[in-house]
């Protein structure tokens, strides 16, 4: 009864969230004296997951698959759970595994806790420590199913190295036919993504338009970081709806959120909230930004990142 963990992958490469899932199965299969069992999709490769306690690699290899589908996805996923007789799931907090969560419990009448940020407090009776109303607040939840789905929230356990010796199964479930029709689908290549990402920087309409937008990327390439923005920037067609960050948008729980030129709607807020360190560089300094952010630079954006830039490439050329 090992458990069993859903390791997402993009473009054939594991993501950095499902190392972090498997470190916290693994956390959890310590807990309950088993083994951890990996189901990946369309994964080039699982030897990383080696390094992060996976004992077992169910690999699925099926082109038709190539393409997110919450149904199919789930109906995998639980033949694999049916399989391997596993009562622990754990998914990460993605807005893929947030789709396929559910019907994954209706299907194996589980109870679901999403956005968990711990290990089990116990684990008799099952409960868990997660975040609640927009972050604002810690909850302690009990799952009184006998199989459990746990939602790690992103970046909350991190990345804990263990060595183990894995094994990798080719696992042909039955691909359920799916209603859903893709015709085209446009990816960024060589970004880091927002939901990836451990360091966000992300920009509104104080940048005054998208020919502005150089700094936001050198800033962020410097740092090794996803870019973000508002809700009203991708509205008016200055960046990709794809960097919309926010309640509205792509939630973040990045290390460190850098916010340049965004006055702070109560949306954007809540969407961000879950970052561990807030930083604002704002002309106003009455924006709502401020009362929420760690650390906040009252100044005009076109002075502080070039500078702030400069100051960073010195620091690293030092390194």
């Amino acid at each position: 009864m090992s458990v069993l963990v859903y390791t997402e992958s993009e473009q054939g490469q594991l993501k950095k969230s499902a190392l972090e899932v498997a470190s916290y199965a693994k956390a959890v299969a310590n807990q309950l004296g088993t083994t951890v069992t990996a189901v990946t999709i369309n994964a080039n490769n699982t030897d990383a997951l080696r390094n992060y306690g996976v004992d077992k690699a169910l690999s699925v290899k099926n082109t038709a698959l190539d393409n997110f589908n919450a149904n199919t996805y789930a109906a995998i996923i639980q033949q694999a759970a049916e399989q391997e007789s596993a009562q622990i799931i754990v998914i990460s907090s993605s807005a893929d595994s947030k789709y396929l969560a559910p019907l994954l419990a209706v299907g194996l009448n589980a109870g679901y806790a999403s956005n968990v940020v711990a290990t089990p407090l116990n684990t008799s009776p099952f409960t868990v420590k997660r975040s609640a109303f927009t972050n604002k607040a810690f909850e302690i939840t009990q799952i009184n199913t006998e199989v459990k789905i746990i939602g790690v929230s992103n970046n909350a356990f991190g990345l804990v190295e263990s060595s183990s010796t894995i094994s990798e199964e080719e696992f042909s479930p039955a691909i359920p036919e799916s209603k859903i029709s893709i015709e085209s689908i446009d990816k960024a290549t060589d970004k880091v993504t927002i939901a990836d990402a451990e360091i966000v920087v992300s920009a509104g309409r104080g940048l005054k338009g998208p020919e502005n937008w150089g700094m936001i990327e050198e800033l962020a390439d410097v740092l090794g970081a996803a870019t973000a923005c508002s809700k009203p920037v991708s509205d008016l067609g200055w960046r990709p709806h794809g960097e919309h960050v926010g309640q509205t948008g792509k939630p973040v729980a990045s290390n460190l959120y850098i916010a340049i030129g965004i006055s702070g709607a109560i949306q954007h807020l809540a969407g961000v909230s879950a970052s561990k360190v807030k930083v604002v560089i704002n002309t106003d300094p009455e924006a709502p930004f401020f009362k929420a952010a760690d650390y906040g630079v009252v100044g005009d954006a076109f002075q502080v990142v070039p500078e702030l830039i400069e100051k960073l490439k010195a620091f690293k050329a030092q390194q």
